[in-house]
C-alpha cells in the first residue's frame, strides 16, 4: 500500500519573513498573500518560528489597557503579554515551530496538528530548513481522489498484492469514498485484518462489508453459508 507523502500535498512557494521584520510588513504580507501565518526564518532558511494571524491580533491588548500595565488584562499570559507588547517577528512569533518532514503520511501528520491544535505545519528537511506548509486543507485533499482511483488501489495493493486473495472471487464497489466489499473468503478471522486495510487507503471515507466464508476459524468450526 501507497500512502501519500507530505511532500506531495504541501505548498512549496512559501512566503517567510526574517526575525527583524516589523510587525506592520507581517500584516502587509499576510493580507497581500491571502494567507493566515508565516514562517520566521534566519539566514540560513531554517525554521525559527510561525507568525499567525493570532499573534498579531494579540496587538489589540494594547488598545483595552495602558501599554505598561497589560498584566490587568484578564487571562493574558507573560508571555501572551510580551508578543502585544513585540513589535518584530522575533519578538511576535510562536516558537519553537510545529515542523514535519516531507516523508510523514497524512495520517502521522494530521494526528500532529490534532495533538498541536494547530491549523498548519511547517515542513523542514533534517537541518531544519524550510520547505514548505502543509495545511488542513491540504491534508483534506486525498478526499478528492476519484473512486476508480481508490478502488484501483484496493484491488490491486490491499486484496491483491498485499493479502494474496483472489479478486474474481471478491466485489468491491466504491461510491464518494465509501467502500462497500463482498465476496467469498476462506477464513472469518480475516474480515477485521481487510476492513482496516482497505479503511487506510488514501481517500476512503468509509468501509461496509458483507463477506461470506469457507471457514469459521474464530470458533473452530466449519461453515456452509
Amino acid at each position: 500500500m501507497r500512502h501519500r507523502r507530505i511532500s506531495e500535498l504541501m505548498t512549496r512557494e512559501v512566503t517567510s519573513v526574517r526575525g527583524g521584520t516589523p510587525f506592520k510588513e507581517i500584516a502587509r504580507i499576510l493580507s497581500q498573500h491571502h494567507i493566515t501565518a508565516v514562517p520566521v526564518v534566519d539566514g540560513g532558511n531554517r525554521v525559527l518560528g510561525v507568525v499567525s494571524e493570532g499573534d498579531l491580533l494579540r496587538k489589540t491588548a494594547d488598545h483595552v489597557t495602558a501599554p505598561d500595565d497589560l498584566s490587568a488584562v484578564t487571562g493574558l499570559q507573560a508571555w501572551e503579554r510580551a508578543k502585544a507588547e513585540g513589535i518584530r517577528a522575533e519578538e511576535l512569533m510562536s516558537a519553537p515551530p510545529v515542523c514535519v518532514r516531507p516523508e510523514w503520511t497524512v495520517a502521522e501528520t494530521a494526528r500532529l496538528m490534532e495533538a498541536q491544535g494547530v491549523k498548519r505545519l511547517v515542513v523542514v528537511d533534517e537541518e531544519d530548513r524550510l520547505l514548505g506548509i502543509v495545511s488542513r486543507r491540504d491534508l483534506l485533499g486525498i478526499f478528492l481522489r476519484e473512486d476508480d482511483e481508490i478502488r484501483r488501489e484496493i484491488v490491486e495493493d490491499v486484496l491483491t498484492g498485499t493479502l494474496r486473495l483472489d479478486p474474481a472471487a471478491l466485489a468491491v464497489e466504491v461510491r464518494n469514498g465509501c467502500v462497500e466489499l463482498g465476496g467469498r473468503l476462506p477464513f472469518r478471522s480475516m474480515l477485521p485484518a481487510i476492513e482496516h486495510m482497505c479503511a487506510t487507503v488514501d481517500g476512503v471515507v468509509s468501509v461496509s462489508s458483507r463477506f461470506t466464508y469457507d471457514k469459521d476459524d474464530t470458533r473452530g468450526v466449519h461453515t456452509a453459508r
